[in-house]
């Protein structure tokens, strides 16, 4: 039986092998592994015969814990397993009164939970319940600097590269949603040219819309660098096309970025494995910091983390009544590289 300390890697490969547990419950912010995991049971335990009596899905929104238990005592018709999956669990009420079925739970019943966006509470019952007799997995959200080698290795799973770059584009435009992410990589999949072996900044920029040299990965790049001629041409470019390049989000990412190299020049310990362990990043964007910190002091740094607060404010209309987004933007770029 699966221990839950599995990872969602663990649990499909007991799957695939058809060692099933009497009870799955799959929780957490992230609903990209619930998803896959509840959708591997629903469409492989049971074939399309049996599925027809012994397979049902109930929604926590429209039924009741009493429901569901007893739903979970049937024994299955003509099959060794009867599969009862219960998507929306956040929204079941009582979910204590499961405790005492999962004290003894039917064995050949696989009952799955979906809960999303939310855990149980760890110190109830029922939970260290589900420990006991079950699986109990946490989809955690993943941070910013997580997703690129995520996609590296999604990608890498299919037998596709990604250059670096391209895979930085891909999270800066679409975010830390796995299943938004997932769903533009199969896009680009279906696209790539069958002759070519890796996902380029330019294939993303014709298949997505990204462009490939306006972007705030390349304006963060070009601040940090000093590159006045590049970081103008890049906030022109964004002042421009406001609809596609919202200020919200550039501002968004450089008082990310800004905030962090604060943290970063108090360090006592700047060894590029604290720095990614103190910031929460991937060890190759430290480069990064030690780049900006040269160029902005911990002084300058604090001015800036104050301008970007002071143009959000005015990008929403706070002591600001005609300067529009990219004026604004272009204000705040020269203040910050002069």
């Amino acid at each position: 039986m699966a221990k839950k300390s599995d990872s969602y890697e663990q649990i499909l490969d007991k799957l695939k092998r058809k060692e099933y547990a009497p009870v799955y419950y799959f929780m957490g912010e992230e609903p990209y592994y619930i998803d896959l995991l509840a959708d591997y049971i629903e469409e492989n335990v049971l074939d399309e015969m049996e599925k027809s009596f012994n397979q049902t899905v109930l929604y926590g929104k429209d039924t009741d814990i009493r429901t569901v238990i007893n739903a979970a005592k049937r024994f299955p018709m003509g099959s060794q397993y009867q599969v009862v999956i219960v998507k929306e669990a956040q929204q079941l009420k009582a979910i204590d009164e499961l405790t005492f079925y999962l004290q003894k739970p039917l064995a050949s019943t696989i009952l799955v939970f979906c809960h999303k966006y939310g855990t149980l509470d760890k110190r109830k019952k029922v939970t260290s319940e589900i420990e006991k007799n079950g699986v109990l997995f946490v989809s955690e959200k993943l941070r910013d600097y997580q997703i690129p080698p995520w996609i590296v290795k999604y990608l890498a799973d299919r037998k596709v590269k990604i250059s670096e770059k391209a895979a930085l584009m891909l999270t800066e435009f679409l975010g830390t949603d796995l299943s938004k992410v997932a769903n533009e990589l199969d896009k680009l999949l279906i696209t790539k040219p069958a002759s070519e072996p890796t996902i380029t900044p330019e294939l993303i920029e014709k298949n997505i819309g990204i462009s490939k040299d306006f972007n705030n990965f390349e304006l963060q790049s070009a601040i940090i660098a000093g590159d006045v001629l590049k970081v103008n041409r890049i906030a022109r470019y964004f002042a421009d096309n406001p609809k596609n390049n919202p200020i919200i989000v550039t501002l968004s990412v450089l008082f990310n970025f800004f905030s962090n190299l604060m943290v970063y020049h108090y360090l006592q310990d700047k060894s590029q494995a604290n720095v990614a362990r103190e910031l929460g990043v991937n060890p190759y964007f430290v480069k990064d910091f030690q780049a900006a910190a040269k160029r902005f002091s911990a002084a300058k740094t604090l001015r800036i983390i104050a301008w970007l607060r002071e143009c959000d404010a005015r990008s929403k209309g706070i002591e600001n009544v005609s300067t529009d987004a990219g004026d604004l933007l272009k204000e705040l770029v020269y203040k910050m590289l002069h």
